[in-house]
Protein backbone atom coordinates (compact mmCIF):
# COMPACT_ATOMS: atom_id res chain seq x y z
CA UNK A 1 0.00 0.00 0.00
CA UNK A 2 1.11 3.56 -0.69
CA UNK A 3 2.00 6.07 2.02
CA UNK A 4 -1.05 7.95 0.71
CA UNK A 5 -3.25 4.85 0.74
CA UNK A 6 -5.47 5.78 3.67
CA UNK A 7 -5.98 9.30 2.35
CA UNK A 8 -6.80 8.10 -1.16
CA UNK A 9 -9.17 5.48 0.23
CA UNK A 10 -10.99 8.19 2.18
CA UNK A 11 -11.64 10.14 -1.04
CA UNK A 12 -13.14 7.17 -2.93
CA UNK A 13 -16.94 7.08 -2.72
CA UNK A 14 -18.77 3.84 -1.98
CA UNK A 15 -22.12 3.55 -3.74
CA UNK A 16 -24.19 0.78 -2.15
CA UNK A 17 -26.36 -1.53 -4.26
CA UNK A 18 -24.92 -0.43 -7.62
CA UNK A 19 -25.09 -1.77 -10.28
CA UNK A 20 -26.93 -4.60 -8.47
CA UNK A 21 -28.32 -5.09 -4.96
CA UNK A 22 -25.60 -6.22 -2.55
CA UNK A 23 -22.75 -4.69 -4.58
CA UNK A 24 -20.69 -1.85 -3.08
CA UNK A 25 -19.39 0.09 -6.08
CA UNK A 26 -16.08 1.92 -5.48
CA UNK A 27 -16.42 5.21 -7.34
CA UNK A 28 -13.10 6.90 -8.16
CA UNK A 29 -14.79 10.02 -9.57
CA UNK A 30 -14.30 12.08 -6.36
CA UNK A 31 -10.62 11.06 -6.39
CA UNK A 32 -10.23 12.35 -9.94
CA UNK A 33 -12.08 15.58 -9.12
CA UNK A 34 -9.81 16.34 -6.15
CA UNK A 35 -6.56 17.72 -7.63
CA UNK A 36 -4.56 17.09 -4.45
CA UNK A 37 -5.77 13.50 -4.15
CA UNK A 38 -5.17 12.82 -7.85
CA UNK A 39 -1.61 14.17 -7.59
CA UNK A 40 -0.96 11.95 -4.54
CA UNK A 41 -2.36 8.97 -6.46
CA UNK A 42 -0.07 9.51 -9.45
CA UNK A 43 2.88 10.22 -7.12
CA UNK A 44 2.21 6.90 -5.36
CA UNK A 45 2.84 5.05 -8.61
CA UNK A 46 5.72 7.25 -9.75
CA UNK A 47 7.60 6.86 -6.46
CA UNK A 48 7.16 3.08 -6.52
CA UNK A 49 8.31 2.62 -10.12
CA UNK A 50 10.81 5.43 -10.78
CA UNK A 51 13.86 3.19 -10.40
CA UNK A 52 12.53 0.07 -12.14
CA UNK A 53 13.72 0.93 -15.67
CA UNK A 54 10.36 0.38 -17.33
CA UNK A 55 9.95 0.55 -21.09
CA UNK A 56 6.19 1.05 -21.14
CA UNK A 57 3.01 1.37 -19.16
CA UNK A 58 0.22 -0.83 -20.51
CA UNK A 59 -3.17 0.28 -19.21
CA UNK A 60 -6.52 -1.43 -19.50
CA UNK A 61 -9.53 0.17 -21.19
CA UNK A 62 -10.88 2.56 -19.99
CA UNK A 63 -10.27 3.70 -16.41
CA UNK A 64 -6.74 2.32 -16.48
CA UNK A 65 -5.97 4.96 -19.11
CA UNK A 66 -6.73 7.71 -16.56
CA UNK A 67 -3.81 6.66 -14.38
CA UNK A 68 -1.57 4.94 -16.91
CA UNK A 69 -1.00 7.93 -19.20
CA UNK A 70 0.19 10.39 -16.52
CA UNK A 71 2.37 7.70 -14.91
CA UNK A 72 3.98 6.94 -18.28
CA UNK A 73 4.59 10.65 -18.82
CA UNK A 74 6.16 11.09 -15.39
CA UNK A 75 8.37 8.02 -15.78
CA UNK A 76 9.43 8.95 -19.31
CA UNK A 77 8.25 5.73 -20.89
CA UNK A 78 5.72 4.86 -23.56
CA UNK A 79 2.01 4.29 -23.03
CA UNK A 80 0.23 1.32 -24.60
CA UNK A 81 -3.54 0.88 -24.42
CA UNK A 82 -5.04 -2.56 -23.87
CA UNK A 83 -8.48 -2.16 -25.45
CA UNK A 84 -11.80 -3.91 -25.57
CA UNK A 85 -12.27 -6.00 -28.71
CA UNK A 86 -12.82 -4.01 -31.90
CA UNK A 87 -11.36 -0.69 -30.72
CA UNK A 88 -7.84 -0.87 -32.19
CA UNK A 89 -7.34 0.01 -35.88
CA UNK A 90 -4.21 -2.04 -36.69
CA UNK A 91 -3.26 -5.73 -36.52
CA UNK A 92 -4.07 -7.08 -33.06
CA UNK A 93 -3.69 -10.07 -30.82
CA UNK A 94 -6.52 -10.88 -28.44
CA UNK A 95 -7.25 -12.80 -25.26
CA UNK A 96 -10.65 -13.99 -24.04
CA UNK A 97 -11.43 -14.15 -20.33
CA UNK A 98 -14.37 -15.12 -18.18
CA UNK A 99 -16.51 -12.66 -16.25
CA UNK A 100 -19.16 -13.39 -13.63
CA UNK A 101 -21.80 -12.90 -16.34
CA UNK A 102 -20.10 -14.28 -19.47
CA UNK A 103 -16.96 -13.74 -21.51
CA UNK A 104 -15.11 -10.72 -22.77
CA UNK A 105 -12.03 -10.04 -24.85
CA UNK A 106 -9.16 -7.58 -24.78
CA UNK A 107 -6.78 -6.69 -27.59
CA UNK A 108 -3.33 -5.25 -28.07
CA UNK A 109 -1.60 -4.06 -31.22
CA UNK A 110 0.63 -6.87 -32.43
CA UNK A 111 3.62 -4.50 -32.59
CA UNK A 112 3.09 -2.87 -29.18
CA UNK A 113 6.28 -4.23 -27.58
CA UNK A 114 9.74 -5.43 -28.47
CA UNK A 115 11.02 -8.72 -27.09
CA UNK A 116 12.14 -8.21 -23.49
CA UNK A 117 10.44 -4.84 -22.93
CA UNK A 118 9.74 -4.26 -19.24
CA UNK A 119 6.06 -3.43 -18.79
CA UNK A 120 3.99 -2.15 -15.88
CA UNK A 121 0.36 -3.23 -16.32
CA UNK A 122 -2.21 -0.83 -14.80
CA UNK A 123 -5.93 -0.68 -14.18
CA UNK A 124 -8.19 1.09 -11.71
CA UNK A 125 -9.35 -1.94 -9.70
CA UNK A 126 -8.77 -5.64 -9.16
CA UNK A 127 -11.92 -7.67 -8.50
CA UNK A 128 -11.82 -11.17 -10.06
CA UNK A 129 -8.50 -10.50 -11.79
CA UNK A 130 -9.74 -11.80 -15.16
CA UNK A 131 -9.07 -8.65 -17.16
CA UNK A 132 -5.63 -8.16 -15.63
CA UNK A 133 -4.63 -11.77 -16.30
CA UNK A 134 -5.84 -11.61 -19.90
CA UNK A 135 -3.87 -8.40 -20.46
CA UNK A 136 -0.77 -9.93 -18.86
CA UNK A 137 -1.04 -12.91 -21.22
CA UNK A 138 -1.25 -10.55 -24.19
CA UNK A 139 1.86 -8.68 -23.08
CA UNK A 140 3.78 -11.94 -22.63
CA UNK A 141 2.60 -13.27 -26.00
CA UNK A 142 3.81 -10.06 -27.66
CA UNK A 143 7.31 -10.45 -26.19
CA UNK A 144 6.97 -8.10 -23.23
CA UNK A 145 7.76 -8.89 -19.60
CA UNK A 146 5.18 -7.85 -16.99
CA UNK A 147 7.24 -6.34 -14.16
CA UNK A 148 4.19 -5.88 -11.93
CA UNK A 149 0.46 -5.20 -12.01
CA UNK A 150 -0.73 -1.99 -10.36
CA UNK A 151 -4.15 -0.60 -9.43
CA UNK A 152 -5.78 2.08 -7.36
CA UNK A 153 -8.05 -0.39 -5.54
CA UNK A 154 -7.83 -4.06 -4.61
CA UNK A 155 -10.92 -5.98 -3.50
CA UNK A 156 -9.04 -8.90 -1.88
CA UNK A 157 -12.13 -10.80 -0.70
CA UNK A 158 -13.14 -11.39 -4.33
CA UNK A 159 -9.82 -13.17 -4.92
CA UNK A 160 -8.46 -11.50 -8.03
CA UNK A 161 -5.19 -10.33 -6.51
CA UNK A 162 -4.55 -13.87 -5.22
CA UNK A 163 -5.23 -15.27 -8.70
CA UNK A 164 -2.79 -12.78 -10.23
CA UNK A 165 -0.07 -13.66 -7.71
CA UNK A 166 -0.68 -17.39 -8.27
CA UNK A 167 -0.10 -16.77 -11.98
CA UNK A 168 3.33 -15.37 -11.12
CA UNK A 169 2.75 -11.61 -11.26
CA UNK A 170 3.37 -9.08 -8.53
CA UNK A 171 0.45 -6.92 -7.39
CA UNK A 172 0.55 -3.37 -6.05
CA UNK A 173 -2.60 -1.54 -4.97
CA UNK A 174 -2.66 1.94 -3.51
CA UNK A 175 -5.54 0.90 -1.23
CA UNK A 176 -7.92 -1.99 -0.62
CA UNK A 177 -11.52 -2.37 0.49
CA UNK A 178 -13.21 -5.25 2.26
CA UNK A 179 -16.80 -5.98 1.30
CA UNK A 180 -18.17 -4.56 4.56
CA UNK A 181 -16.38 -1.21 4.23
Amino acid sequence: MSIYGDYIKSVIRTVPDWPHPGINFRDITPLLQNSSAFRKLIDSFVHRYQDMELDAIAAIDARGFIIGAPVAYELGCSFVPVRKKGKLPFRTISETYTLEYGKSEVELHSDAFRHGDRILLMDDLIATGGTMLAAAKLITRSGGQVVETATIIDLPEIGGSSRIREAGYGVFAVCSFNEDE
